[in-house]
C-alpha cells in the first residue's frame, strides 16, 4: 500500500527571498503527488494564503492547512497551524502583534507573546541543525501541552540517522510525539538554483560568497510519496495524517461585517440608506423625480437589501460627506457611475435621468461579487481623509489594503546580476536595454553592448534566473487608497502590519485577495 502524507511545513515565495515557488505551484504539485494535505506556513505572514486557497479549489487539493512559521527572539523556530476558525483568529492576532511591534518588513516575538497559549492551534517545534532541545523545552511543553509535536525534517544531509535517533530520545524524555515534516521551500528540485539566488539577494552577497547560508542540496521540495516512504519511518508519516485530520478550517468560513456606528440608533441600515437616498433624490430633482429614476432607485435598493450591502454604501457616504464638509475635492468614478443610489448620495455625478445606466455592471447578484466604489480625493489632502478613517474606526478596525510589489525585468536583472558577481556597470547597461523583455529571446547585440558574451555560462544563467524571478513578490506595499473597515478587529480576518509611511497600517492581503473571498474594500 502506498504511503500517505500531509505536508505541515512549507514556505512559498511570500516568505520573501526565502521561498522559491508561488503558492499556486506548491498547491498544484501537492495535488498531483497525491498528498492528503498541504500547509502553507509562510514566516509570520498570511500574504499568500488566499492564492493557495483559490488554487486548492482549482487543482483539487484534498485539504489546505493554514499556518505560519515563527522565529522567536531566543532562536527557537515554531510552526503554528490553525485548527479552527478560533485558531485562525489567534494566529492572525499573533502575527499582527509581532509585525506591529517592529519596523515594516520585520517582526519580533518573545515568550510573553504566547501567554494565551495560542488557543486552538497545533504547534510544531522545529529543532535547529544540532537538534538542541533543552533550553526552552519545559516552557514550550507547558504552554502548548497536548498540542505540541517535534518536527523531524530529514533532508539528506548525511546525518539523518543521527538526527532521527536524537530526536526520538528527546521525544521520549519530554513525552512529546514526533512528526515528519519537510521544511519545503520550492515545489520542485529544479528551483534550487533560484532558491540559492534569492538567498544571496536577501543576504546582500553573491552566490559564490554565500557559503553555508545556502542549503547543501535541493531536498527542500515536494518529494514523491515513494521517496518519503524510504526517508521517514511509517509512524512519523502517519502522525502527519493525524494532525491534518484534527484540522477543520477553510478561508470560506470568514465573514465580513461592516461597521454599525454609521447608523443612528433609531434606524436600521436599510431604513437609513433609504432615507438618505430619498433626501438626495429631492435635492437632485427639486421639481420632481423622474419616473425612470424612481424605478432605478427602487431596483437598486432592493438588490442592495437582498445582498445586505447597505453598511458599505453608508460607510462610503460618510467618508465622502466628511471630505465635502472640509472642502476636500472628491469624485466617485468607475462602475459606481452606473448606480442611481450613488448619485443620490452625492458620491458620483452621473445623472441617471440623462444616461442609460446599468446597475448590474456595478452590483450583480449573479456574479456574487461585492461592489467596488472608487472615490478620488484631491492628492494634496488625501491624508486628511485617511486619518479621518483611522480616527473614526480605530487602528484595530481600519487599515489600507496591500499591494504586492513584484519583480519586473529590470529589477530582476539588477538583483540577479549582482548575486552572480557582475559589475554595476554591466548590470546597469543591460538593465537600460530591457525594453525588449516581452518573453522573446534576448537580442545578442544588447548583451554585447553591456560588455558581456552571449554564449557565456554566466550570461545564460543570468537570463534563466531573471525569467524565473520575474513575477516573484519582493515586498508588500500599501494600496493608494483601498481601505478595509470592519465592525470587529481586522486581525480576526487578516493580519495587520506597519506601512512604510508613519501612522499607516496595511493588511496582508491585496485587492484581488479581498475579491476572491468576497470581502468589501
Amino acid at each position: 500500500m502506498a504511503a500517505r502524507y500531509a505536508v505541515l511545513h512549507a514556505l512559498s515565495n511570500f516568505t520573501f527571498l526565502r521561498g522559491a515557488s508561488h503558492p499556486e505551484e506548491l498547491v498544484e504539485t501537492a495535488a498531483a503527488l497525491g498528498y492528503e494535505a498541504l500547509a502553507i506556513t509562510d514566516e509570520c505572514s498570511m500574504s499568500g494564503i488566499v492564492r493557495a486557497h483559490a488554487a486548492a479549489k482549482e487543482y483539487g487539493l484534498k485539504k489546505l492547512i493554514i499556518g505560519s512559521e515563527f522565529r522567536l527572539q531566543s532562536g527557537r523556530k515554531l510552526v503554528a497551524l490553525a485548527r479552527s476558525r478560533d485558531g485562525y483568529t489567534a494566529l492572525c492576532r499573533l502575527i499582527t502583534a509581532a509585525r506591529r511591534a517592529a519596523d515594516k518588513g520585520h517582526y519580533t516575538l518573545a515568550r510573553q507573546d504566547f501567554e494565551d497559549g495560542l488557543p486552538d492551534c497545533l504547534v510544531l517545534w522545529v529543532p535547529d541543525h544540532d537538534c538542541t532541545l533543552d533550553v526552552e523545552d519545559h516552557w514550550l511543553r507547558e504552554t502548548f501541552r497536548d498540542r505540541l509535536w517535534i518536527a523531524v525534517e530529514l533532508l539528506a544531509d548525511g546525518r539523518q540517522r543521527e538526527q532521527l535517533a536524537k530526536l526520538r530520545e528527546e521525544g521520549r524524555r519530554l513525552k512529546l510525539p514526533l512528526v515528519a515534516a519537510g521544511d519545503v521551500h520550492m515545489h520542485c528540485r529544479a528551483r534550487r538554483v533560484l532558491q540559492d539566488a534569492v538567498t544571496a539577494i536577501r543576504l546582500g552577497t553573491t552566490v559564490d560568497n554565500a557559503g553555508f547560508a545556502l542549503y547543501p542540496n535541493g531536498e527542500r521540495h515536494l518529494r514523491p510519496l515513494d521517496v518519503l516512504e524510504c526517508v521517514y519511518p511509517a509512524e512519523l508519516l502517519g502522525e502527519s495524517l493525524h494532525i491534518a485530520a484534527a484540522i477543520d478550517f477553510s478561508l470560506d468560513e470568514l465573514r465580513y461585517r461592516s461597521p454599525d456606528e454609521i447608523v443612528p440608533d433609531s434606524e436600521t441600515p436599510a431604513t437609513y440608506l433609504r432615507r438618505l437616498t430619498e433626501e438626495g433624490m429631492q435635492r437632485r430633482w427639486p421639481r420632481g423625480v423622474p419616473e425612470k429614476v424612481v424605478r432605478l432607485v427602487e431596483h437598486e435598493l432592493a438588490l442592495i437589501a437582498e445582498l445586505e450591502y447597505e453598511p458599505y454604501f453608508l460607510t462610503v457616504y460618510d467618508i465622502v460627506s466628511f471630505a465635502r464638509s472640509e472642502g476636500i475635492l472628491c469624485q466617485g468614478r468607475g462602475s459606481a457611475a452606473n448606480s442611481a443610489v450613488c448619485f443620490c448620495l452625492g458620491i458620483t455625478e452621473v445623472d441617471p435621468a440623462r444616461m442609460e445606466t446599468l446597475v448590474e455592471r456595478f452590483i450583480s447578484k449573479e456574479r456574487n461579487e461585492p461592489p467596488d466604489i472608487d472615490v478620488d480625493f484631491e492628492h494634496e489632502r488625501r491624508e486628511e481623509v485617511i486619518q479621518y478613517i483611522y480616527g473614526k474606526y480605530g487602528r484595530e478596525r481600519a487599515a489600507l489594503a496591500a499591494t504586492v510589489i513584484c519583480y519586473r525585468p529590470r529589477s530582476a536583472l539588477r538583483d540577479v546580476g549582482k548575486v552572480l558577481g557582475l559589475s554595476e556597470l554591466q548590470v546597469g547597461r543591460l538593465a537600460r536595454s530591457m525594453q525588449w523583455w516581452d518573453g522573446q529571446k534576448v537580442d545578442d547585440s544588447r548583451i554585447l553592448e553591456a560588455g558581456l558574451a552571449p554564449d557565456s555560462p554566466v550570461v545564460k544563467r543570468l537570463l534563466y534566473l531573471v525569467r524565473e524571478l520575474i513575477g516573484f513578490p519582493r515586498h508588500l506595499s500599501q494600496h493608494v487608497g483601498g481601505f478595509v473597515i470592519s465592525d470587529a478587529p481586522l486581525y480576526e480576518l487578516v493580519p495587520v502590519e506597519n506601512a512604510a509611511m508613519p501612522d499607516r497600517t496595511v493588511i496582508q492581503w491585496e485587492k484581488d485577495d479581498l475579491e476572491e473571498l468576497g470581502l468589501l474594500k
